[in-house]
């Protein structure tokens, strides 16, 4: 394989170890307005979308969230993140093996970027993405739909000028994976997290330890 011209990242999940509190915290969230689920449900239903999505869709299966809501949940998961998240194991060797290598790297994550701000800087990783730090609710630009739509990936392959096809992303989500897929680009599946069988199909490679992934993108 060919080695990649630009790696990104989604955030949560693969940057940052924060998919367990936020589903967590949600499921919690769901359960005291009606909505009783387990965290597996939750993360089969809503990970990898937007909380306007989630939103939307528990509301529709009968969740009494008030308007606003997504506001507020945005407030305390944010204070929660702000103390505990820690970097996925693994992805400063990975950032590092990427520096050594001359391969210029980017998130592109459908979280807000001020949850990202809260992430980054929680985990110390901030300075490693700065200004390559891309959210697809970008308030700037409305039209830019978020994953499974290609729009982020694209945005942030035109903004440092790189092929689509000369781009890789690393996803742990289906709903990212598509998006990957529909900007053109190769894809490897973070399964950590992520049942695998979840991910079989879209992804083009599925490997479940990021001390794999420099391996895989012939950086060794």
């Amino acid at each position: 394989m060919t080695r990649a011209a630009l790696v990104i990242f989604d955030c949560d999940g693969v940057v940052v170890d924060s998919e367990r509190p936020t589903l967590a915290f949600l499921r919690d969230e769901l359960a005291a307005h009606g909505l009783d689920l387990t965290v597996a449900q939750v993360t089969e239903m809503f990970i990898g979308g937007t909380m306007q999505g989630v939103f939307e869709e528990a509301r529709r299966r009968g969740a009494s969230l008030p308007d606003g809501w997504v506001e507020s949940y945005y407030r305390r998961l944010y204070a929660l993140l702000a103390e505990e998240v820690e970097p996925v194991p693994g992805i400063e060797t990975v950032l590092d093996a990427l520096e050594a290598a001359g391969v210029p790297f980017a998130i592109g994550s459908n979280g807000r970027a001020e949850k990202m701000v809260v992430t980054l800087g929680r985990t110390g990783l901030a300075p490693r993405f700065e200004g390559r730090a891309f959210s697809a609710q970008d308030p700037a630009h409305p039209e830019r739909k978020p994953k499974p739509a290609p729009d982020i990936y694209l945005w942030i392959a035109q903004s440092l000028g790189v092929a689509p096809d000369q781009a890789v992303v690393v996803e742990d989500s289906p709903t990212g994976a598509r998006a990957a897929k529909a900007a053109g680009m190769r894809c490897y599946g973070f399964t950590r997290e992520t049942p695998q069988k979840r991910m079989e199909g879209i992804a083009d490679v599925l490997f479940e330890d990021m001390a794999d992934l420099p391996e895989l993108l012939d950086l060794t």
